[in-house]
């Protein structure tokens, strides 16, 4: 006779919606055979009309753990159907079980963590708690010696990141674990979905330029209309495209600016350096909007986040360099399905 295991269980229950032990009841009966069992449910009126495969896990918590050392840490997403199951204690448990499974036994994927022992825990207090619920994703960051790593999960528990940095020695790299939790923090609010400029592909950064400059081109047309001041509508939106050619362009039209404006030339060296650092965040928008790096920091935005993590490392007579990070929001990229009422009762009547 077949083994029947948790997680046959939980395929039966999510394809079906019927009772837990009626599921395990069927599989036995059917000796393991998934399509015997639901024919089985079927044929006893216990498997229902709507199926929990169908339904989207969009909403739930993020999980954090970090090891006392800062030597290890772990996020995890684990998605709901509702919010107001994601606020049972029950399910909360659920989640820092999880991340303390994950930062321990540190699995290959959810594949792997799904296949473990803890793999058939997690789908029985599922059934318990009688919602979809499943692992999304996570992530396990290690640090050496001479890195600094810390993190943060925002109040809410919808969000965390793990932000990690290369540094000059063990001391610089445990005197940055404040500034790095602090831009965990801004990365959480500020939604960098890459570490720097230079992980753009060419394409993507060609496709985005083109359709910004659409988009700001229309709305100038509409401002004009209404007699408000026109948007600036740059040329470029990232470092990736502002080559030395064009660096020394954009220096050369400032210099002739200047000097129609009747600036004397013997100050230009002292003005000039000011105007291309405007030129560059005019021409950078791209960057600042998904590049962590390259982001203005919110503690203090006359400084990019690169700019501030070299800063702090310098007061404490070291450098330190940002590698590598996470971020996980609850429900990020997951389409949500709108419910139709009167299509779902029309369908019932008929």
């Amino acid at each position: 006779m077949a083994t029947v295991t948790a997680a046959m269980v939980k395929e039966l229950r999510a394809a079906t919606d019927a009772p837990m032990m009626d599921c395990k009841k069927v599989l036995v009966e059917a000796d393991g055979d998934m399509k015997k069992a639901k024919e089985l449910l079927k044929e006893r009126g216990i498997a229902k009309a709507a199926k929990k495969a169908d339904r989207v896990a969009a909403e739930g918590l993020v999980g954090y753990k970090m090891a006392d050392d800062f030597s290890k840490a772990a996020i995890v997403e684990v998605n709901s159907e509702t919010d107001f199951v994601a606020q049972n204690e029950g399910f909360q448990n659920l989640v820092k079980d999880t991340v303390e499974e994950i930062h321990k036994n540190e699995p290959a994927d959810v594949a792997a963590l799904n296949a473990s022992a803890y793999g058939e825990t997690f789908v029985e207090t599922v059934t318990k708690i009688g919602e979809k619920i499943e692992v999304r994703r996570f992530a396990v960051m290690k640090a050496e010696a001479t890195e600094a790593m810390n993190g943060y999960i925002h109040s809410n528990n919808r969000i965390t990141v793990i932000v990690k940095a290369k540094c000059d020695s063990e001391k610089t790299a445990e005197c940055m674990r404040d500034t790095l939790k602090q831009i965990a923090m801004h990365a959480s609010a500020m939604k960098p979905t890459t570490l720097s400029y230079k992980d753009f592909d060419a394409e993507y950064v060609e496709g985005e330029t083109k359709g910004r400059i659409e988009a700001l081109k229309k709305e100038n047309e509409e401002l004009s209309r209404l007699g408000k001041p026109l948007k600036n509508v740059p040329k470029y939106i990232s470092m990736m495209q502002l080559t030395d050619e064009v660096m020394a362009q954009a220096e050369a039209d400032i210099k002739a600016e200047l000097l129609a404006e009747g600036k004397p030339e013997k100050i230009l060296d002292k003005i000039i350096p000011g105007k291309i650092a405007r030129f560059i965040l005019d021409n950078t928008l791209l960057d600042q909007e998904q590049a962590l790096l390259d982001q203005q920091y919110v503690l203090d935005d006359k400084l990019t986040v690169a700019e501030a993590v070299e800063k702090a490392a310098k007061t404490y007579g070291g450098t330190a360099e940002i590698t590598e990070f996470v971020r996980l929001e609850v429900g990020e990229g997951i389409e949500k399905k709108e419910d139709d009422f009167a299509a779902e009762v029309a369908a019932q009547m008929s």
